[in-house]
């Protein structure tokens, strides 16, 4: 499987571009607007957080909630392309072989670039705020790549449940949203009590946040037990998934 990604590499690269290319076709803002809605959201929940039902989260609110719209921003846009990956591709899928999981790993990169691009302003709210740089920040590519593997790992995984089974795309956009709440985007989960706050620590997305802000604002280490959970889970759903689609996607044009 990864001599196939090796092989088709090019491939990759050309269907990475022409979908970053489509996105901002004919856009005025371009990559702005990968900026400007984090930005905006954040703003919006300021006000909700630090004005109306003020809340404590260890930091300056707006750090803490741009970060964690800018990563769960990345997470579900590419879902949310990768879900319609294949299906939106069925001539390709259908007439050409070609490893299929270039469009789903292809909607991934796409928003990688847009995160990458809209993190820019992380850096000038660290300024603003006076965050230091610690040298825990030497460990901020371990939770990106924790991130994207596990991100990748449900692309794969929705993008060819999607195929199968039309209905998963509206039921998935349903349950990204309760997902959302369920995750440490716009406040700590610890505050949530009970087995509800349990089971909201057990959610991946949430330590892969809080490793962020913890190697980018509190000069901690990432490495929690709920971050080594997280790791665990990424890797297990990224080759299930990888392995469960590679073993499947003969059947693709048949179903498409």
């Amino acid at each position: 499987m990864v001599k196939e990604q090796v092989t088709y590499r090019d491939l990759l690269y050309q269907m990475t571009k022409r979908d970053l290319l489509l996105r901002y076709k004919q856009t005025v803002l371009g990559f702005a607007w990968a900026i400007f809605m984090p930005l905006v959201n954040t703003a919006v929940f300021s006000v909700v957080f630090m004005r109306v039902a003020t809340i404590n989260v260890g930091m300056d609110y707006p750090l803490f909630a741009f970060t964690g719209l800018l990563t769960w921003n990345f997470f579900a846009s590419s879902l949310k392309f990768a879900i319609v990956s294949l299906t939106s591709n069925a001539q390709l899928v259908s007439k050409v072989y070609f490893p299929r999981e270039i469009f789903p790993f292809s909607s991934v990169i796409v928003c990688f670039i847009d995160f990458a691009v809209a993190s820019i302003v992380v850096v000038g709210m660290m300024i603003w705020y006076h965050v230091p740089i610690t040298p825990m920040i030497l460990l901020l590519p371990v939770v990106v790549a924790v991130h994207v593997l596990f991100t990748l790992g449900v692309a794969l995984l929705i993008s060819m449940g999607n195929l199968f089974f039309r209905d998963v795309k509206y039921l998935f956009e349903i349950f990204l949203t309760v997902w959302m709440f369920g995750t440490s985007v716009l406040y700590p989960v610890s505050l949530v009590g009970g087995k509800l706050g349990t089971v909201m620590q057990l959610n991946p997305m949430t330590p892969i946040i809080d490793g962020y802000r913890a190697v980018l604002f509190k000069g901690q280490s990432p490495f929690t037990e709920p971050f080594a959970l997280a790791i665990f889970i990424s890797v297990a759903i990224f080759g299930v998934s990888w392995l469960t689609f590679h073993r499947a996607e003969f059947q693709f044009a048949e179903n498409i």
